[in-house]
């Protein structure tokens, strides 16, 4: 697999991980402010962007072995993840699976397959979308031509109507404009039993390195409560009047939260 990466910075490497529908620019506003301090990795993952569109291996496992590749390629031997949605299953798994390598650990704005703590929110069962975009061949089939329609309403949902930049938003359709494109992003959801089952047996281990978990509308607290169970070392903020799209909706409350946890960590390492 290629995998397309953005890097800016120098310094602690920060790996940023994107969710659906975005790539890595969903990070457009969080780039700058943290690589004046940090190495700043932001991935497309696999079969998302410009990085290539992989057959299979859209299960968390995998996408978080892609990662550990990633930083190896660079020359970096530890890194500190920051993810949301579709990439915060990935992050958790590679923190579990290898926590030397991880300096801190901030999630957001996702669940963790199986594990308890979200039943409030999966109360009513999980998100239409999840059940839609399971059914191999399905989506891609009904969206080919509506692609605009369709992302534009994650875009303005995720950001609680007020959406995103122009540029932004051309930038997300392209990404996710074709069947081949489609087919890449709805494989991630048809492998979310997978990840399910991997997180169940990685969550057998605690989760040592330090977490911040952040909510907003309409996750809030359910991250949290599943994590706090399994963490050794947890902070959680939820972000008021905030959308899905976190990086993008609420950025200078975003970098409130994460410049100062990273910073922390910055200065463990090199004490």
């Amino acid at each position: 697999m290629t995998a397309n990466v953005a890097l800016a910075g120098a310094g602690p490497a920060v790996v940023l991980l994107h969710g659906f529908p975005h790539t890595w620019r969903v990070w457009s506003e969080i780039i700058g402010p943290l690589a004046a301090h940090h190495r700043v990795i932001a991935p497309d993952l696999r079969g998302f962007g410009a990085s290539s569109r992989a057959p299979d291996g859209y299960d968390a496992g995998t996408l978080a072995t892609d990662i550990a590749g990633i930083l190896d390629a660079l020359g970096e031997s530890t890194a500190s993840v920051v993810a949301i949605d579709a990439g915060t299953p990935v992050a958790v798994l590679l923190a579990l699976r290898h926590p030397a390598r991880i300096r801190r650990l901030v999630v957001m704005e996702a669940l963790l397959g199986t594990l308890p703590g979200a039943e409030d929110f999966l109360a009513a069962g999980p998100p239409w979308w999840f059940g839609f975009h399971a059914v191999p061949g399905l989506a891609e089939t009904v969206l080919i031509g509506q692609e605009a329609r369709y992302i534009d309403w994650f875009l303005t949902t995720g950001t609680r109507g007020r959406g995103v930049r122009p540029d932004l938003r051309d930038a997300f359709l392209a990404a996710y404009t074709g069947t081949d494109a489609l087919r890449c992003a709805f494989s991630y959801y048809r492998a979310l039993p997978a990840s399910a089952r991997q997180l169940e047996q990685a969550a057998v281990a605690r989760l040592t390195v330090p977490a911040l978990a952040i909510g907003a509308h309409p996750v809030g607290d359910a991250l949290e409560r599943q994590l706090r169970p399994l963490a050794d070392d947890l902070t959680a903020h939820v972000i008021p009047d905030c959308g899905h799209i976190i990086p993008l909706d609420r950025p200078r409350e975003l970098l409130g939260l994460l410049m100062p946890f990273l910073a922390a960590g910055d200065r463990r390492a090199t004490s």
